[in-house]
């Protein structure tokens, strides 16, 4: 009697452990959202996904290779480029002569976010994609490709102008196309308030 009464008292507290951890409350903390990110004027918040990188020239502030979607070989990457002159549907023709004319595909929308105005431009086709150093400016053409630019008029702390910061997100058309809300959340966009845009 004595024996049993004894492996009663060592098991208890084990059962005990084990209760306890079974009913111990989930956590509620939620996963790491996203990494904050400076570009000049700009407050960046991006997956952690998105690799960044040292800017491969002075044109650029910041960089970041994006993890390609199953199927999708080439890299896609989203450059970010401080305001460097051009009107605003200057930057988006050249965009557009980026890709063939034949069978390209484009939406244009505008929006307002916390640091300012924006444009959106989703272009689809064939890429003339850049080989070869920028100065001799050869490009090779690049079926099944995907671009979206934003050019978003920012403001200062302030409330003063700071120009139009250039984010540029290019690469095959699966993988862009799924990082698109990630590139709006990116700057603070929200899709359910853009309008459609035309150039004038």
């Amino acid at each position: 009697m004595r024996i049993r009464f004894m492996w009663l008292l060592l098991a208890l507290p084990l059962l005990v452990v084990t209760v306890s951890a079974e009913d111990a409350p989930k956590s509620d903390a939620p996963a790491a959202s996203g990494k904050e990110v400076k570009a000049g004027d700009l407050n960046l918040t991006v997956p952690p996904s998105w690799k960044q990188q040292q800017p491969s020239n002075s044109l650029r502030l910041a960089q970041f290779a994006i993890t390609p979607a199953e199927g999708d070989a080439d890299p896609t990457e989203l450059v970010i480029s401080p305001p460097i002159g051009g009107t605003r549907e200057a930057n988006i023709a050249r965009w557009i002569d980026q890709f063939e004319k034949e069978g390209r595909e484009l939406v244009m929308s505008q929006g307002k976010c916390p640091q300012g105005e924006y444009v959106l431009v989703q272009l689809s086709g064939t890429y003339r994609r850049p080989v070869g150093p920028p100065i001799m400016r050869k490009t090779v053409p690049t079926p099944g490709y995907r671009m979206h630019g934003v050019i978003l008029s920012a403001t200062s702390k302030d409330g003063a102008p700071a120009g139009n910061y250039f984010l540029k997100l290019t690469g095959p058309a699966k993988t862009v196309a799924a990082n698109e809300e990630a590139l709006r959340a990116a700057f603070g966009a929200d899709k359910s308030k853009e309008e459609k845009y035309e150039l004038p």
